[in-house]
């Protein structure tokens, strides 16, 4: 059980290449409790991939580039290089004793961070976490939580929201124009912009279920890697 005062990461990513091997230009998060405190947050964009004009026409989402551009001019994102986002991204986890690290469909988001640190890098780092944080999936939380809910059914069943075999569909912006009321809601796909709505999302669950179990990885799973030899030892 999640105390309501224990700070939870997060995090989402924006990738190019292809599905199998995601690489990520754009890695946004948040820290947050279950009261609604929002901690830190921040939007970064991975300069090694962001700059190489051949990998980020392969973006699922190429088009939002001029956005990006945007932010950046702005102040809103902050463009980096891989290993200064990791090192970042490590701090804010120790100065704030994160042990929950979720996103949406987090499978996806941990692959494409472990894939980046690898192809960064060739393989001589390749865990993007610290060994102590699990992976929670707000996915696998709403699958739980809405399965059995039937104004969610009616919803899905009225909006056309359901899949080829007539199941509820559970993407974050499907749940989240659910829970807001508001059906017109469009996801940015932006880093920083969807973790706002997932945030929710995971907030609802465990307002729904506090014994929920969110964790990607239910088994006593921990990756073997050399993630302190990394920071500590390079000087990164």
């Amino acid at each position: 059980m999640i105390e309501p005062t224990q700070k939870i990461l997060m995090t989402d990513t924006e990738t190019a290449g292809t599905i199998e091997d995601p690489l990520v230009y754009d890695v946004g998060f948040e820290v947050f409790d279950l009261t609604g405190r929002v901690y830190e947050r921040a939007s970064f964009i991975n300069q090694d991939i962001f700059k190489d004009a051949e990998l980020m026409s392969t973006a699922y989402y190429a088009e939002k580039i001029p956005l990006y551009e945007e932010q950046l001019k702005s102040g809103e994102s902050v463009l980096l290089p891989w290993c200064m986002i990791k090192w970042k991204m490590y701090d804010v986890c120790k100065r704030h004793n994160i042990k929950i690290v979720a996103a949406h469909n987090a499978r996806f988001d941990s692959k494409s961070l472990n894939y980046t640190q690898r192809y960064i890098t060739t393989s001589k780092y390749r865990y993007f976490l610290p060994r102590d944080i699990e992976w929670w999936d707000t996915l696998k939380m709403a699958r739980k939580v809405f399965a059995g809910n039937y104004d969610y059914r009616m919803f899905c069943l009225k909006n056309q929201y359901v899949t080829a075999n007539n199941q509820n569909r559970y993407t974050a912006e499907i749940i989240y124009r659910f829970l807001s009321g508001n059906n017109k809601f469009d996801e940015a796909h932006r880093g920083l912009n969807d973790v706002e709505i997932e945030k929710e999302i995971f907030r609802y669950c465990i307002a729904v279920n506090p014994e929920i179990d969110g964790r990607l990885y239910t088994k006593d799973y921990v990756p073997k890697h050399n993630w302190h030899k990394y920071w500590w030892n390079t000087g990164v």
